[in-house]
């Protein structure tokens, strides 16, 4: 059959006898290795650890105490969950399977009925098994006709044999009887997967598109060692308890209506309140730090968006157009660039007037598709902290700066402090989505890392992360839950000024092409309120708190005038204050400010009243203080103009 040569991560090379397997390698070079090895990546792709390889390529060998090992595991258990609920629901319909974030699942239309939480510990049962049965977990080849038989009244896995059929063959997993067509690299043995739990169902939809029937999604996670496995069941509670979907719930914060449809948010007095202190804090502060906010239309011509380019790139994530019957098509704008580029080109600029810092909270619409919406986080309407800079060309780095500068102040001020830089670069190879001009990409990358140098700040680089028209810096944030995402983004753009045909009058009376820098501060209104529900665990910092005061009369009878005069005064000075004059025990109503989540509870009764005081109680504490009025009030003002950072 001939010799390969297969390249290892440390440069060397080695030839092999074409059709030689991962394993076979892994037991070439010591034995320890082959019994840790669980598959093989090869030339960038997960391979199965028996896989024969028949070209040159660059091979990684998969360990299963790594990370890619995880993930062979998971799938693997997702195949034995499968064949789990097909022995005691015969019936059982099945889409695809594969691993997850922490775990892995099955997607399953069971004709008889939901599984439900309550079948979890028999699919558990059945689980163990077949791993203790440690069947061979066989890559099977089936003619297409056999497999279409094999597959006969499941129409998701039909679906699946017809798609996947390469020159009359379908390539399968089977263990024991059961036969997935969802092809994906497994361990050897159903005897690896020891560790496990079934975690949850969800309804799905197959293959993620609304129009086609929902499935429910059965979630599991499975680990090499039990105390991995208690360690992430941990994470998971965390992560309930930090869902912002659940503490919007709590704390009536949002709401979205199926009625209405899925990814179009309502905000409710207490969200709507959170949205309104973060829209007024990032106006203010982008305005003291020479930003001039605009409203744009929702609504465009849909030839800005191709004169822009996004219709070419971003056609998939775009409404459809509207055609208003006179031939204008109208579009819901999924970017606000466009619409500032028109301000912009509204008047004839001077380089006196540069930079100019354009500015919005700019309503945008994104087509996304129902199974990837998730509370305020993705959803199909949101409000972008957006803003563009028109700058002279010798004026970038100083301009990178300051959006760096003003970045973490604002990050500051909400005690954002896990955060990481990435440099955002195009893919060359990758002409289709980058747009092709080479010295225009090497020029603005350049221009964007050594601003980066200049101030001395640590960065790693991303290549094909970048927008279409140019580069970026990209501000990776730690989320509450462990993962990370863009929160911030400085984006360089030598493209669109061109597209445009932008120009300013410059110094010298001749006309020149501004550079334009795109950039969110704070992201989305919807994503960065889910961000910080997260982060602060529902429990807002008093500046941010929908509700900063509640006050509770002793005896609503006695203490209720006392309450109401305390109320105008906070009132008077914007505190965001209610007082709880239901007919229940005082006990119960602090308990109550305290799973709401309030930073203060004020307790009054005859004490107070005489003495025109306040029994404090802060949120999270067990101990009260009592104080006059006066500091109450100067300890409160504090906190609300320090943002309540910690160091205060």
């Amino acid at each position: 059959m001939g010799q390969i040569k297969v390249t290892f991560p440390d440069g060397a090379v080695k030839e092999f006898a074409a059709g030689v397997t991962t394993k076979e390698i892994a037991e070439s070079i010591s034995i320890s290795l082959a019994k840790k090895a669980v598959a093989g990546k090869y030339n960038g792709k997960l391979v199965a650890y028996q896989a024969g390889l028949t070209e040159d390529g660059a091979l990684e060998i998969i360990t299963k105490d790594s990370d890619e090992g995880l993930v062979v595991l998971w799938n693997t258990a997702s195949k034995v969950l499968a064949a789990a609920l097909k022995q005691l629901y015969p019936e059982m319909h099945f889409g695809q399977g594969q691993e997850t974030e922490h775990g892995f699942y099955f997607d399953t239309d069971n004709q008889a009925g939901q599984v439900a939480e309550t079948d979890f510990e028999k699919i558990e049962a059945k689980m163990k098994e077949l791993v203790k049965a440690n069947l061979e977990i066989e890559t099977v080849s089936y003619s297409k006709e056999e497999a279409l038989k094999l597959v006969a009244g499941d129409p998701y896995q039909t679906e699946l044999v017809e798609e996947q059929a390469q020159e009359g063959q379908v390539i399968g997993k089977k263990l024991g009887d059961f036969v997935d067509f969802s092809n994906v690299v497994t361990l050897e043995k159903t005897g690896a997967v020891k560790v496990f739990k079934i975690l949850s169902v969800a309804g799905a939809y197959w293959k993620g598109a609304s129009s086609n029937p929902m499935l429910q999604r059965v979630y599991g996670t499975a680990f090499l060692k039990q105390k991995d496995l208690d360690a992430e069941l941990v994470r998971q509670q965390e992560a309930r308890e930090r869902d912002h979907r659940v503490i919007g719930n709590k704390l009536d914060l949002f709401f979205v209506d199926p009625k209405v449809g899925a990814g179009l948010p309502y905000w409710m007095p207490n969200g709507a309140t959170i949205r309104r202190v973060i829209e007024r804090y990032i106006i203010d502060k982008e305005v003291a730090w020479g930003f001039q906010h605009v409203y744009t239309p929702v609504l465009a011509n849909l030839d800005l968006y191709k004169q822009s380019g996004h219709w070419d790139h971003y056609r998939e994530d775009m409404f459809p157009p509207m055609d208003m019957g006179d031939g204008e098509m109208l579009e819901l704008r999924p970017m606000n660039c466009p619409s500032h580029i028109q301000v912009f080109n509204h008047h004839k600029r001077s380089y006196r007037e540069l930079p100019l810092r354009i500015a919005e909270l700019g309503m945008m619409h994104r087509y996304e598709k129902s199974g990837a919406l998730t509370g305020l986080s993705r959803v199909r309407e949101m409000t972008l902290n957006d803003g563009h800079d028109f700058i002279e060309p010798d004026h970038i780095e100083d301009e990178i700066k300051t959006l760096i500068q003003l970045m973490t102040e604002v990050y500051h001020d909400f005690d954002i402090t896990d955060y990481r830089f990435r440099l955002s670069y195009r893919d060359p190879e990758n002409t289709e989505k980058y747009f092709d001009d080479d010295e225009m990409w090497e020029k603005s990358q350049s221009k964007l890392k050594a601003a980066m140098d200049d101030m001395g700040l640590e960065y790693f680089e991303a290549e094909g992360e970048a927008a279409f028209y140019g580069p970026k810096i990209d501000v990776q944030t730690r989320t509450a839950l462990g993962g990370e995402e863009t929160l911030s983004t400085i984006q360089l753009d030598f493209l669109l000024p061109e597209r445009f045909d932008l120009s300013y009058i410059g110094a010298d009376g001749q006309e020149h092409r501004p550079v334009m820098v795109h950039r969110g501060i704070v992201s989305t209104m919807e994503r960065f309120t889910a961000y910080l529900t997260e982060i602060y665990k529902g429990a807002f910092p008093t500046w941010l708190a929908p509700k900063q005061v509640e006050i509770i009369p002793v005896k609503n009878e006695l203490h209720f005038d006392y309450a109401k005069q305390l109320q105008s005064k906070l009132a008077a000075h914007h505190i965001r204050v209610s007082i709880d004059d239901r007919n229940e025990k005082m006990g119960y109503k602090i308990r109550q400010a305290q799973v709401n989540k309030v930073p203060y509870t004020l307790v009054v009764g005859d004490n107070e009243k005489a003495e025109g005081t306040v029994t404090v109680r802060k949120y999270g504490e067990e101990q009260t203080q009592a104080m006059s009025q006066a500091d109450f009030m100067a300890m409160l003002s504090r906190d609300i103009e320090s943002y309540s950072r910690k160091e205060n």
